[in-house]
């Protein structure tokens, strides 16, 4: 029998539903493997026994020829989802042991699919971070290495470093993520996988432990495009209790898959040709551009001419929506509770929020904290929404010429550990290619292209036009079915 682990979504449920394999051997083994990958600190919390329950259920239901969307696939939940009586901490030391009696809308939905999980991912704190070097429980450990025979320990990407580990590692064959600036893109991107953030209201926000409210959304890490089709049809729908929620069907992604671009307009921004971009990067581009010819689609030169600005007016909006959204942690109501002998009200607030927050979040909610403040609103924050309805506009404009946009997901490869934790703003730039998407609430995927010079994975992303889901997964497949990239890790762990 194949080794189970080495099996993506798609494949293990069409194997279970042909009887190749049970639920329950599915489970066990990447129960086993979960067990036997501690080395890369991707899980916070383990549940053998939820991914166990999920299988023999659907063992029960597989005798009785009832099958369900993903019955027999167990899958990894970022712990930022909020997941009924199972320990949700936001990777964070304010919400260590609080558990939630109630569970988020995604992950709802993916368990009434069939879905069983596997453990809650490991990421940065609150969501704050590319590299999950913020994490309260410490840094998760990509699977990948350099080639040139140096062991320094990379960066799985963030937030959503702990999903994008595990779907890397095969210790999970799909997993959840979010995304406020690039947290699905950019981790996909590190370590060789798919992941897509679609359009802004999807996917529920419903039970998400909040970041920045008008960027946060959620989305799949997978293997490869199909699996992140099938997870995304799972995932999304209309929620009554989001007010952000999109009203509208959700379509058969999985089943509209087509490399076939003819006929397609894929547009080349030219502000994207950053000063200093590394030649590898370059050189990725320039391939992803042959692809989509080679796919049949025609090849045009836009302009989105506010893309300088994307990056400051997120470095904005999203830390002051943080101050807003991490209010609520006071040391009152739930999780960490600090109260000096003889301390008030007041100390008992400071030092709740200076023990629970972690740096990175305490520097985010003091920046936003400034940028609403009396005197500075409308200087900063106001001006940073005005920024960003001018980068939405260059979106719109630019789909007056093209159908989707084409560009390298992030500007290097994975960095080690350590490497950019000593200047904020060197981390900060991590997110430059993918942040524009973010504040146009854009569907957006990143795919493996190719390798650097030392080995490691380097992503292309496609962005496309609002709801147009369909679009960019397919030009995701026209991208893997050319570039071929069946590069996975060194099992060092």
């Amino acid at each position: 029998m194949t080794n189970l682990t080495d099996l993506g979504v798609a494949a293990l449920r069409d194997g279970f539903r042909k009887g190749d394999f049970s639920a329950r051997e599915v489970a066990d083994a990447f129960n086993a493997a979960v067990a036997s990958a501690k080395a890369l600190n991707a899980f916070i919390v383990d549940t053998p026994d939820h991914a166990i329950a999920a299988a023999e259920a659907a063992d029960r239901a597989r005798a009785s020829g009832e099958f369900a969307a993903l019955s027999g696939v167990p899958l990894g939940i970022k712990d930022l989802f909020c997941t009924a009586g199972v320990q949700t901490t936001a990777a964070s030391h304010i919400l260590e042991g609080f558990t939630p009696t109630y569970e988020s809308t995604v992950t709802a939905k993916l368990f009434a699919a069939g879905a069983g999980m596997l453990g809650k991912l490991n990421m940065d704190q609150f969501a704050m971070g590319s590299s999950n070097e913020t994490s309260a429980f410490g840094n998760v450990v990509s699977p990948w290495r350099r080639s040139d025979g140096g062991n320094a320990p990379l960066a799985p990407g963030g937030s959503s470093g702990g999903s994008s580990a595990a779907v890397a590692a095969r210790i999970a064959p799909g997993a959840t993520g979010t995304d406020t600036g690039g947290s699905i893109r950019q981790p996909a991107a590190f370590t060789g996988i798919s992941g897509i953030k679609p359009t802004y209201g999807r996917c529920s926000r419903w039970g998400i432990v909040a970041f920045a409210s008008s960027l946060d959304q959620a989305g799949p890490m997978a293997r490869d495009v199909r699996d992140c089709a099938i997870l995304l049809e799972a995932m999304s729908g209309f929620d009554p209790k989001d007010s952000t929620s999109l009203d509208v069907s959700v379509p058969r992604w999985e089943a509209g898959l087509s490399g076939d671009l003819t006929g397609k307009r894929i547009g080349i921004p030219k502000e994207y040709r950053v000063e200093g971009m590394p030649s590898e990067i370059e050189a990725l581009w320039d391939k992803g551009i042959a692809f989509m010819r080679d796919a049949g689609a025609e090849i045009v030169e836009v302009s989105l001419p506010h893309t300088r600005y994307a990056l400051p007016a997120y470095y904005i909006i999203a830390p002051a929506e943080a101050s807003s959204n991490l209010a609520r942690y006071d040391g009152v109501r739930y999780g960490l509770r600090d109260l000096p002998d003889g301390g008030n009200l007041a100390d008992m607030y400071s030092a709740t929020r200076a023990d629970g927050f972690g740096k990175e979040v305490r520097r985010r909610i003091l920046i936003g904290t400034y940028v609403l403040s009396a005197g500075y609103y409308d200087a900063y924050y106001t001006k940073a929404q005005q920024v960003r309805t001018l980068i939405a506009r260059d979106f719109e404009q630019a789909w007056q010429s093209c159908d989707l946009l084409l560009t390298p997901t992030a500007p290097s490869a994975a960095f080690a550990l350590g490497e950019k934790t000593a200047d904020p703003l060197a981390m900060y730039l991590n997110d430059v290619f993918t942040v524009p998407a973010s504040l146009a609430g854009l569907p957006a995927m990143s795919v493996p292209a190719g390798l650097d010079g030392q080995g490691l994975p380097l992503g292309l992303q496609l962005i496309g036009r609002p709801l147009d889901e369909q679009g960019v997964l397919n030009a995701g497949l026209a991208i893997e079915e050319r570039a071929g990239f069946s590069a996975r890790p060194g099992q060092w762990w």
